[in-house]
């Protein structure tokens, strides 16, 4: 691999090396990290997403067997964040805006699953907990099967906790009852 970035780069003389000629290529992988000819990051954040959105299947298996939240972030920082993290200082200050996206996507997608088990069991305390100063805003319908919705003005109050908590606590009861 010849990395050269003059704008009228001539093809360089083969390298030769006691009597054999060294192939030129044009990206290699060393101590795991994809280096291109060019410099750019794309095949090796590519290759970082492929590999944590395989390790993204356990996890989401690890969550249906009801694991404990703790043993599900433990997995999820030293299996699939410690992937995505491999050799970060070198690759992240020039990574362009749309492999980062794509980076935030997969480390959203493992927080999604993650956020849904917390806040259904912070949720469950609350509403358990009488004296909890939250916990007259779980009130329930006149079914008793599910939680009146918190009416919200705006996005920002609608993602909060209380809102969003009530919203997952009902789909999951009606996901229970089918």
């Amino acid at each position: 691999m010849v990395v050269d970035f003059r704008k009228n780069s001539a093809s360089p003389a083969p390298i030769t090396l006691c009597d054999s000629t060294i192939d030129t290529v044009e990206s290699f992988r060393f101590l795991g990290t994809i280096i291109s000819q060019d410099l750019k990051w794309e095949l090796n954040i590519s290759s970082l997403i492929k590999k944590a959105q395989q390790r993204m299947y356990f996890l989401r298996q690890l969550k249906k067997f009801n694991l404990p939240r703790t043993m599900m972030v433990h997995f999820y920082s030293s299996i699939i964040e410690s992937i995505l993290t491999s050799s970060i200082t070198i690759w992240y200050a020039a990574a362009t805006a749309k492999d980062k996206g794509r980076l935030q996507r997969v480390i959203r997608s493992a927080e999604k699953d993650l956020y849904t088990s917390r806040t259904l069991r912070r949720a469950g305390k609350i509403v358990a907990d009488p004296s909890h100063p939250g916990h007259k805003l779980f009130e329930t319908l006149p079914s008793g099967r599910r939680l009146r919705s918190i009416r919200t003005k705006t996005s920002h109050h609608k993602n909060s906790f209380f809102p969003s908590a009530t919203s997952l606590i009902n789909k999951a009861q009606t996901y229970m009852l089918h």
